[in-house]
């Protein structure tokens, strides 16, 4: 596969994999043991990108990533957050406090089985602690050998900039995709551009929606968190079904599947983006991956902006106490 690079240097897979479907957030956990199987088949799909999290499980998605590449660390690249803290199995509240952020790096490392963090997030915002503190913390584990690059996920402009002067970001964690497009207004993308920061791309196929195997008739598990989400409702999978066709049309003319053309899409928009989406499917996991070579050219992009222009997306990403804590 293709690589990209991240703001300080930082190579990756041109398409990454998003680790926390895969017994997290989506309904029923795989097993162990397919949960190291489609990892492994991800690296060997040419994917060297992998992203985790303590509060997946929490920590089990870790110890799962740490015991799947565990025998081809030194081939693969492992990122994964900060910021929260963990209470009987829950997110309790936010925590960025400095020695906070110390305590999950060492904590993190012994559940991966490495001796470095390669890119450190800052999962959300903590408005509790100054960014600047944030920055500095991370820098001194930088310092430290502990992490190789900091990171920040869902972060408002102005936040980015405040970091970056103390020690240089590598890449956002924003969601980004053809039918959540805030980077592009928000300054995001502005940001990146103008510090040179890498942007990943989280649930770059709408959590699922924008492959085409969804419909307002879809039944999601009991333990589904898209359950409570306002663009998993019926109404408004079946008001925004208009974008999954839109891709289903580009990718009759492409032969492609619409995940492969909702991934070129975002490949496209600029060099220093890379898309991780998730699947816990092998015949998924090889679609997603072959969009790297899908070629969309000017006049398919010109096209899929003026008809996307047209379509109103129902429903925000998130509900409200969630949206709260972004761009902050």
């Amino acid at each position: 596969m293709q690589k990209r690079k991240l703001g300080q240097g930082l190579e990756v897979s041109a398409i990454g994999f998003c680790c926390m479907g895969l017994n997290f957030g989506y309904g029923n956990a795989v097993t162990k043991e397919d949960g190291i199987a489609i990892i492994r088949k991800a690296f060997d799909d040419g994917v060297t990108f992998f992203d985790t999290v303590e509060v997946y499980g929490p920590f089990t998605n870790e110890e799962l990533v740490g015991a799947a590449l565990k025998p081809i660390r030194g081939k693969v690249i492992i990122a994964t957050k900060f910021g929260f803290n963990i209470v009987d199995g829950k997110m309790a509240d936010f925590d960025s406090r400095p020695e906070h952020i110390k305590k999950v790096a060492d904590e993190s490392l012994k559940r991966l089985s490495i001796d470095v963090i390669d890119l450190f997030y800052q999962h959300r915002v903590d408005p509790n602690v100054p960014i600047e503190d944030v920055a500095g913390a991370v820098k001194e584990l930088i310092a430290a050998g502990k992490v190789r690059h900091f990171g920040l996920s869902e972060p408002g402009a102005q936040t980015v900039r405040r970091a970056h002067a103390v020690q240089p970001v590598t890449a956002l964690q924003n969601e980004y995709s053809l039918w959540t497009r805030g980077p592009e207004t928000n300054g995001i993308l502005k940001a990146c551009e103008e510090l040179g920061i890498g942007l990943v791309a989280y649930s770059p196929l709408g959590k699922g929606f924008l492959t085409g195997a969804m419909s307002k008739n879809t039944k999601l598990a009991e333990n589904d968190f898209r359950r409570g989400l306002p663009r998993f409702t019926p109404e408004a999978m079946q008001a925004n079904q208009a974008l999954v066709d839109l891709l289903k049309d580009i990718a009759g003319q492409k032969k492609a599947m619409p995940a492969q053309i909702a991934l070129a899409w975002l490949l496209a928009q600029k060099p220093w983006i890379v898309p991780i989406p998730g699947t816990t499917k092998a015949a998924r996991l090889q679609e997603n991956n072959a969009a790297a070579s899908v070629t969309l050219a000017a006049q398919d992009l010109s096209n899929i902006e003026a008809a996307a222009a047209k379509i109103h997306i129902e429903g925000e990403r998130y509900p409200a106490h969630l949206m709260a804590t972004t761009g902050r």
